[in-house]
């Protein structure tokens, strides 16, 4: 047996072993797959072990993770810190080899992956960003920049239509460096392909502007290697490698089903490693295996040196463009937000949209590497970095991301471009379009991962779109996220303080909830105050009778019921509460200073669903809300329709304070 298919018994005999040791696991596509990833990784793929953060490697995304064992296994073959007794945990509680690549679980995975059709949104986002530090710092005999991305998917991710999303704005963007290697194995979890799936995905990906190569064989890794080198030299059309492989190759049940999700058991496990010709205990490497990955060591050591040397001399040479670039890749980026503030004295009344818009020219002055973008509504979302050209085929070095209607593909993009490292990225929708791209929300979550997200039109006051358009759940959604922040400002000042913590969160992602309605810039309003999350905007007089929460544009309602209050003797404290994950992090003497045990009687104010208000207003206050789809009229009539006025406001708090 030559070194090569050695190696590659090896590779599918550790996938049998950890999956059988897990009892769990899918190994249909680690057998099928194993020698596509080995030719990557041993002969093409540009990593090192030594540093997994090196800004210049090859990133490889594994879009289908449910393949996860055969990525551990070739990280532990390639020298990362995945160790034998790493492959025996699979699948355990606190292991560094969970079920589903993780990043920072498992040394060297570059994306957290799984569910199906994002893993090519995702690199995308890194051959995008690729492209843009490329045009942004390399110079003239400084490539500093200067790699590939590769994924590999299967037929799942081709059926999702987020993956068409990417791969159609891929081909547009002519992402060169992008190259998919696509497991086409014809069979789902459920049955054949055929029961659900017709489609000639070359045809489409041809549509698309990709170079689409097919590979007969999945194990003739000589013609795996040819395509990979030919997907590299076409720097003007990402490239899509189907590879024909069989699910599950060798066992008893390939070419089927029962071998996707199942463990093969030790009888079957055995004699599947016999047809390779592979018969050792279980867990065994030959030493010339290990052997053979020290030549794709030693080119990553090679390369990773080389880059290192080179930049050293780009440092000597642009000292201003290496510390931008270092600085970046750190995730140093600042908003000094004191000069911004002079602008929004009080009184100064507009939509926080056009706030934010104001705040992103700062945003994107202060910081070089910041790009901001939209699904196609940049002149209502107002995300556009003015004087900045769009991100494109003609002008890589633009600042203005350009998604066209793809808001799932948009926030999954946004995420790659994030993993990448060394940018910053905005993109903003509609919040009520917010459900189209919620699991990619979700994964940059999961991944800490702290994108922006401007959201405008963010309650019944759109109008006449109607309930179609106006938001009642989505708060409720976003707010319910682990390690989401969701900043709902209430004027300009407040609008600035959310776009300061947005851009110096490193693990958090920030949705700006912005009106389309003009609110009015309150004399207590406070960028400390946002930054705990609530914070006391309008003072009682004397003694508190009751308080007021309320959020966004709800905050100029409370504090104009509040003088109304005042005439009827009522004297109320109003708490602007633009964040509710942040306030829920703070300490217990500041939340009881902002709202005190002793004071039940309780309010809160905002036009969207009553989900999670109680735990503010307890059961003895009031929740003003809306649990109904909104109505198409004119925004006034709408928000009156709904009691949203201050003599319902001031109604509700003569109820509590009787």
């Amino acid at each position: 047996m030559d070194i090569s298919n050695l190696s590659i018994a090896t590779i599918r005999s550790l996938g049998i072993d950890t999956i059988n040791k897990a009892n769990s696991g899918h190994p249909g596509m680690v057998l099928g797959s194993a020698p596509a990833l080995y030719t990557l990784f041993n002969k093409e793929l540009n990593i090192y072990n030594k540093e997994e953060n090196w800004i210049n490697r090859d990133r490889f995304v594994l879009a289908s993770g449910h393949a996860s064992a055969l990525l551990y296994s070739l990280l532990h073959l390639d020298g990362f810190d995945v160790t034998i007794d790493d492959l025996k945990n699979f699948r355990q509680l606190h292991s560094r080899t969970p079920g589903h690549p993780e990043i920072e679980m498992t040394h060297g995975v570059d994306a957290s992956s799984g569910p199906l059709g994002q893993g090519i949104p995702m690199a995308t986002g890194m051959a995008m960003a690729e492209k843009f530090l490329a045009s942004q710092y390399n110079k003239e005999n400084f490539d500093i920049i200067d790699h590939y991305t590769y994924v590999l998917c299967g037929d799942g991710d081709m059926q999702e239509g987020v993956t068409y999303e990417a791969a159609s704005l891929a081909g547009h963007l002519s992402l060169g460096k992008l190259i998919v290697l696509y497991d086409a194995n014809k069979v789902t979890l459920d049955g054949p392909l055929s029961m659900s799936f017709s489609e000639n995905v070359k045809k489409r990906y041809e549509a698309c502007n990709w170079q689409v190569i097919e590979v007969k064989d999945g194990n003739d890794i000589q013609e795996i290697h040819k395509a990979i080198k030919k997907g590299k030299k076409e720097q003007y059309k990402p490239t899509l490698i189907i590879v024909n492989t069989v699910i599950g190759f060798g066992s008893a049940n390939q070419g089927t089903n029962k071998v996707h999700g199942a463990p093969l058991g030790k009888e079957d496990g055995k004699n599947t490693k016999l047809s390779y010709g592979f018969d050792h205990e279980e867990f065994y490497v030959p030493e010339e295996v290990y052997e053979d990955f020290k030549k794709s060591i030693k080119r990553g050591k090679s390369k990773f040196n080389k880059w290192n040397k080179l930049f050293k001399e780009y440092k000597n040479q642009y000292p201003q463009e290496a510390k931008q670039l270092e600085d970046a890749i750190d995730g140093k980026y600042t908003l000094d937000v004191e000069e911004i503030i002079k602008n929004y004295p009080a009184g100064h009344n507009d939509a926080t949209r056009n706030t934010s818009l104001e705040i992103i020219q700062e945003v994107a002055k202060q910081n070089p590497t910041f790009l901001s973008g939209t699904a196609d509504l940049a002149s209502s979302t107002k995300t556009q970095i003015k004087g900045q050209n769009n991100f494109s085929v003609e002008d890589y070095s633009g600042r203005n991301l350009v998604f066209g209607i793809r808001e799932f593909a948009m926030v999954a993009i946004l995420n790659g471009m994030t993993l990448h490292k060394g940018v910053k990225v905005s993109a903003g929708g509609f919040l009520v379009f917010s459900d189209y791209f919620k699991a990619a929300v979700r994964m940059a979550c999961l991944m800490k991962l702290p994108i922006i997200l401007p959201l405008s039109h963010d309650s019944i006051a759109v109008g006449e779109d109607g309930p179609t358009h106006q938001p009642i759940e989505q708060f409720a959604m976003l707010r319910s996220i682990p390690n989401m922040h969701v900043i709902r400002p209430g004027d300009a000042v407040e609008m600035a303080a959310a776009w300061k913590l947005a851009i110096e969160s490193k693990e958090n992602p920030t949705a700006l909830i912005l009106t389309r309605q003009n609110v009015e810039t309150m004399a207590g309003s406070s960028v400390e105050g946002v930054s705990k999350g609530a914070y006391i905007i309008g003072k009682e007089e004397k003694q508190c009778d009751a308080i007021i929460i309320a959020s966004g544009s709800e905050v100029n309602l409370a504090m104009n019921a509040k003088t109304e209050l005042l005439k009827k003797g009522i004297d109320v404290r109003v708490v602007s509460m633009p964040c509710q994950e942040i306030f829920d992090q703070q300490d217990k003497a500041y939340k009881q200073s902002v709202l005190p045990n002793d004071v039940r009687k309780r309010l809160s104010v905002e036009m969207a669903s009553s989900f999670g208000w109680h735990k503010y207003v307890g059961l003895d206050g009031i929740v003003m809300s809306i649990d109904e789809f909104g109505r198409s009229a004119p925004a006034n009539q709408v928000i009156e329709s709904f009691g949203f006025t201050v003599d319902k406001v001031v109604e509700n708090v003569e109820k509590l304070v009787k």
